[in-house]
């Protein structure tokens, strides 16, 4: 398993700062244990703060608020297409990187410096809408984030064989591997049904 100590020149490099560059990389422990701590947190604060009979229905809404927010992402903001060599390089920062080296296990998840902040502001955001209990909904969005970047993870660095993780996997791998512009889904699947983005199986297209 690689850890932080393993960046090395093979890498894709993104930034010229050394520091920059570590802060652009994430092993699965430590991105485990930032979000073993984190869950909790929220989930407690929201307790404290906002207890109620509907958190667990502000907890579903949320975790449906991720899969549209993870398609939407993806879609339009990761495979952004522009003409602006700025924005082309964003867009390589944010996303391209990992197309062009897909099973880089440094990569595989959203570093911190991005995912935090994010999810600040993704907070702040829920205790604008629905004042306190704004954070049983955040603690789905979290959730569901967590458990995406997770998957995501396995599909690319675990085999995956049981019937049910072989299909997440398949589907994400025909992104890849058949055409960027569709499954753009990894846990909220259903979008790509929905939105006609699925990429059929060679089976289902024979």
């Amino acid at each position: 398993m690689e850890s932080l100590s393993d960046i090395s020149n093979d890498r894709i490099r993104l930034f010229r700062s050394g520091f920059l560059e570590r802060l652009t990389v994430i092993s699965g422990p430590v991105f485990m244990s930032i979000w073993a701590i984190l869950l909790p947190a929220i989930a407690v604060m929201g307790a404290v703060s906002a207890a109620t009979l509907w958190a667990p229905a502000l907890i579903i809404a949320g975790l449906i608020f991720w899969t549209v927010t993870e398609y939407v992402l993806h879609r339009f903001v990761f495979h952004f297409e522009t003409e602006s060599q700025l924005m082309q390089r964003m867009v390589f920062i944010i996303h391209g990187n990992h197309h062009a080296d897909p099973n880089d296990p440094l990569r595989n998840l959203m570093p911190p410096i991005v995912s935090i902040p994010v999810g600040c502001a993704i907070w702040a955001m829920c205790l604008w809408a629905f004042g306190p209990v704004g954070t049983w909904v955040l603690l789905g969005f979290m959730t569901g984030y967590v458990a995406y970047d997770l998957v995501h993870y396995a599909c690319h660095q675990w085999p995956m064989k049981g019937a049910f993780t072989r299909m997440l996997k398949s589907h994400h791998m025909r992104h890849h591997h058949v055409h960027v512009h569709g499954n753009y889904a990894i846990t909220g699947m259903i979008w790509d049904r929905v939105l006609a983005t699925r990429i059929l199986s060679v089976k289902e297209r024979t």
